[in-house]
């Protein structure tokens, strides 16, 4: 199959498949006469592997190291448990870091008295004042991608 049926098949754009290929996470796919990629069932599957590892929220890292255990037929479980552990620690993390930056959203928003001087605007333009203190945020992520 070629690029746009595998990137079809896997629900992903083919933009998604081509950068995949340029990290490392897929092969370099054969290629016919006129030179287009030709991908096999194999590929599909390990573009799958790759987007529902992606659709857990893990790094490039955490995939290339999952299908490196992937691939060894007769690996046993215990490097997957130890990746998938600090994975989840990471998103325990997270989870964290947002309930601390919704409590303070809240806080923001309850500081508002309805005066036509905008307590939350004033808030907002101290410096340091309202620094998110937990690990990470929506911008910056918890662990390298």
């Amino acid at each position: 199959m070629r690029i746009g049926e595998l990137a079809r098949r896997a629900r992903c754009p083919v933009e998604t498949v081509r950068y995949y290929e340029r990290e490392g996470l897929l092969p370099e796919p054969e290629r016919s006469g006129s030179n287009y990629r030709i991908y096999g069932e194999a590929q599909l599957e390990r573009l799958t592997f790759i987007r529902n590892c992606r659709g857990l929220d893990m790094t490039l890292e955490e995939i290339r190291q999952l299908l490196v255990l992937r691939d060894q037929p007769g690996a046993n479980c215990s490097r997957v448990n130890q990746l998938i552990e600090a994975h989840l620690g990471h998103v325990r993390a997270r989870i964290a870091s947002l309930q601390a930056l919704e409590a303070q959203l809240s806080a923001l928003r309850h500081s508002c008295s309805g005066q036509p001087q905008c307590e939350i605007l004033h808030q907002l333009n101290q410096a340091d004042r309202l620094a998110v203190k937990a690990c990470c945020s929506h911008v910056d992520s918890c662990h390298t991608r």
